[in-house]
This record gives C-alpha cells, structure tokens and sequence, in this order.
C-alpha cells in the first residue's frame, strides 16, 4: 500500500500547495514564483502517466511542491497556528467542490474544454513552436491566469458553496490577485481530483494522518 499512500500524499501537497498560496496572497499579496507555477501548470497536464507527472515529474517533486510538502507536515505534526487552520479550511472546501463537480459531469466537462482553449492561449502567448513542451511560466501569464479566472467564475462560482477567503483587503480587492486566486483553487480541486482518483478520501485526511508520515520522509528524504 505504500506507493498508494505516496501518490496519495502526493496529491495532497497539491491542495495544500495551492491552498496555501491562496493564503499568501490573501495576506501579503505576494508568493514564491515556483510554487505557483508548479499549481498552476498542473491544471494542464491531463494525461499523466504517473502521480508525480502533475507536478513536475519525480525528481522535482521535493522541490515544485516544498511549499505543500511543509503545510501537510504540520497538518501531520498538528501544528494548530491561526495560519495552517486557514489553510486546512481551503482544502476541505477544495475536496467538497471536487465533489460537487463530480456530480454536474456537464460542468466538469466544460472545464475540461475550457482548459484545453486556455492551454492553446498559453501557447500563443508563449510564442513556442506547436511542438514544443511548454515552460510552466507560461502558464502564469497574466492572459493565461485571467482566462482561468473566468473559466472558475463561469463553471465552480456557479454552485452554491464557495470558499470564503479572508485575508488583507487590499490585496482581495485587486483584480490580479483575485484571479491568481480563483485560478490556484482551480488548481486545488484538480489536485482534489487526483486525490480522489487515486484512493483519497475526506476522513482519511481527519483520521489517518499517521499514515501519511512514512511518504512524507521518503519524499523529503529524496531531496
């Protein structure tokens, strides 16, 4: 079972990586570039062949997903700050509007298409031939990100949950960082949906954090 429970804590680190994100710019309105690039390209690898692919592939794990890694560790250790508390908060609603989606496959299909059209924005933007793999900076175009705001707003902002976001209104209330903002809890449910597909369930995330501790130090221990 261990290499489900890695892929399992794998996906994890990815909505608490994104969600975490959220945190950052909600508070200081400014994040490590890396980190966000890794959430954010994730949303357009939609043909893995492993776990690992989402984010960067194996080796770069330790590294495209340090900022997730670290906030599952003290999800783990039970490190209760005010600031990891927010962060588990945005997870939970990450897993329960994957769950939503699931049940509106024709909203989950228009993500689907809608992600494709974005990817070719990106690609445009870029200004790489077709057949060039894309740098995930690409993906963080201001075009691209702005696309992927309104993507969320017309598909995830639709249902009637929503996570509520605190944090400085000054960076809220700014138009780039609210759209850095829905396109990073896009990229959370992505990673729900990983978790998901790969055996993850909401209780085990409340009840089976022990379980988590083995993948964690094989995957940090790798860097």
């Amino acid at each position: 079972m261990s290499r489900q429970h890695d892929e399992q804590t794998i996906a994890l680190a990815g909505m608490f990586q994104a969600a975490s994100l959220v945190d950052q710019i909600a508070r200081r309105g400014m994040v490590p570039q890396n980190n966000l690039e890794t959430s954010i390209a994730s949303l357009f690898v939609t043909d893995p062949r492993q776990t690992e692919d989402v984010y960067g592939g194996v080796n770069n794990i330790p590294y495209s997903l340090n900022l997730g890694l670290r906030h599952l560790q003290d999800m783990v250790d039970k490190n209760e700050s005010a600031q990891n508390k927010q962060i588990v908060q945005y997870v939970l609603g990450m897993i329960m509007l994957e769950r939503q989606l699931d049940k509106h496959p024709d909203v989950m299909q228009k993500i689907g298409e809608g992600i494709d059209e974005v990817a070719r924005k990106a690609r445009y933007f870029s200004e790489q031939d077709d057949n060039a793999e894309l740098d995930p900076s690409a993906y963080t175009h201001s075009n691209v990100i702005a696309a992927l705001d309104g993507l969320y707003q017309t598909t995830v902002s639709t249902f009637s949950f929503r996570i509520q976001v605190g944090g400085d209104p000054r960076h809220l209330q700014n138009t780039e960082n609210a759209a850095r903002i829905r396109a990073l809890l896009l990229a959370g449910i992505r990673s729900a949906l990983l978790w998901r597909q790969v055996g993850g369930k909401r209780w085990h995330m409340l009840f089976f954090r022990s379980r988590l501790k083995p993948s964690l130090r094989r995957i940090l221990k790798s860097s």
